[in-house]
């Protein structure tokens, strides 16, 4: 079974996708306008990589979706726009502070619910730190693998910058509000490199174990 991802086609997905680093742990490389039914043919694991064409996506959420109703593994992440296309996602907006790490005494407010979790051992904590666009809220039955606590403005309540799925579907979602793709196609933000240096081979290892019905 194979590792596919949704590539919109932009500079970041173009250099994080096809780029020396990563390139040879994606067996198919799907241009999301092109996605079709036997594009996903010996896919177990699809991966909707930030910053794709929401548009695109909410025209191919059944196929996109299809895959994780048949037992596949499906991650999103960030700024897709999933709330409107995933079931149960719900999704806070937040003002990004993209410099919080210069303020004095400036701690992340990232907490690990689950630190036994298998995420950990390819992604440690540290390498899921850089900034975020909003919050999610788990629907039932699903895990929080990064919260972060309530808006200080009052936006919100917390929530879940990447949580798991098994629940709600015969497959599993991992979805996030992070977005690794853009950071390290856009040469900045060392911490999301880093993120993908271990959640890819992850990912690759993982599509080679699981079996998806077809459908």
């Amino acid at each position: 079974m194979m590792l596919a991802v949704l590539d919109a086609g932009s500079y970041y997905h173009h250099h994080a996708i096809h780029g020396a680093p990563y390139r040879h742990l994606f067996d198919r490389v799907i241009y999301t306008p092109d996605l079709d039914r036997a594009a996903l043919e010996g896919v177990s694991v699809l991966l909707v990589a930030d910053r794709n064409n929401p548009v695109l996506l909410r025209r191919h959420a059944d196929l996109i979706l299809g895959h994780w109703r048949r037992g596949g593994t499906l991650v999103v992440l960030g700024e897709n726009e999933a709330e409107s296309w995933v079931p149960g996602v719900r999704w806070s907006p937040r003002p990004t502070n993209f410099w919080w790490w210069l303020e004095p005494g400036a701690k992340p407010e990232h907490q690990y619910p689950r630190p036994e979790h298998e995420f950990f051992r390819h992604v440690p904590p540290e390498d899921t730190v850089w900034h975020y666009h909003g919050v999610l809220q788990p629907p039932p039955g699903a895990e929080a693998l990064i919260t972060v606590p309530p808006d200080p403005e009052g936006r919100d309540q917390g929530g879940a910058l990447l949580y798991e799925d098994r629940a709600s579907e015969a497959g599993r979602l991992l979805i996030a509000t992070l977005d690794p793709f853009y950071h390290h196609g856009s040469r900045f933000m060392p911490s999301t490199t880093r993120f993908l240096d271990g959640f890819l081979p992850w990912m690759n290892r993982l599509a080679r174990q699981e079996a998806v019905a077809e459908g």
